[in-house]
């Protein structure tokens, strides 16, 4: 059986925004939340190559590699701006379509497609720090859902979820809502 742990990244002020992501940094209540995380368990560990995996993974104390298949969804031209800077009419047609792609970054389609392929090429336990919507394509792709499912995956800065492959076959395990924490 191989077992896989993936870790959402800290805040940062775009999430806590509800912006679209940039490259940003973890924000202060980002570092309070990591300096309160007890640690975690062990495996090869595999992060995305925005500075805010880097860093969660770095406060963490997980030290590992950067995995360009664990990168954020490409917001193209939406980059930094907040939903309602978004003209109405491509919002509603990236909630609702997969392949969309208007904004020039990649597609929900895209990440999912990514993330399957990813997923094929984990072979020993392993512990990934990534972001919601990796993690969200992670999820679908376990449960086998069809790609509107995406949308239906909360995941919460520095959320963690449970995945474990038994042959060919991925499967959810109940979580907790957070990072396990230390004493305050």
């Amino acid at each position: 059986m191989v077992r896989l742990v993936l870790i959402s990244h800290a805040s940062t002020m775009a999430l806590r925004r509800a912006r679209f992501p940039a490259d940003e940094p973890i924000d202060e209540g980002g570092h309070r939340e990591l300096a309160r995380c007890a640690p975690f368990g062990s495996g090869r560990v595999v992060f995305g190559p925005e500075l805010r995996c880097r860093t969660t993974a770095a406060e963490l104390g997980l030290v590992g590699v950067v995995d360009p298949a664990l990168r954020d969804l490409d917001a193209g031209r939406w980059r930094g701006r907040a939903p309602a800077e978004v003209p109405a009419g491509e919002l509603a047609d990236w909630l609702a379509d997969p392949d969309f792609r208007a904004h020039g970054g990649e597609s929900v389609g895209a990440v999912l497609d990514r993330v399957v392929r990813w997923l094929a090429t984990v072979e020993e336990p392993t512990i990934a720090v990534t972001h919601p919507a990796v993690v969200r394509a992670a999820v679908v792709a376990a449960l086998g859902a069809p790609p509107s499912g995406f949308w239906r995956v909360d995941v919460p800065p520095l959320g963690v979820t449970r995945l474990h492959r038994r042959g060919k076959t991925w499967t959810l395990r109940a979580t907790g809502p957070r990072y396990p924490t230390g004493p305050s």
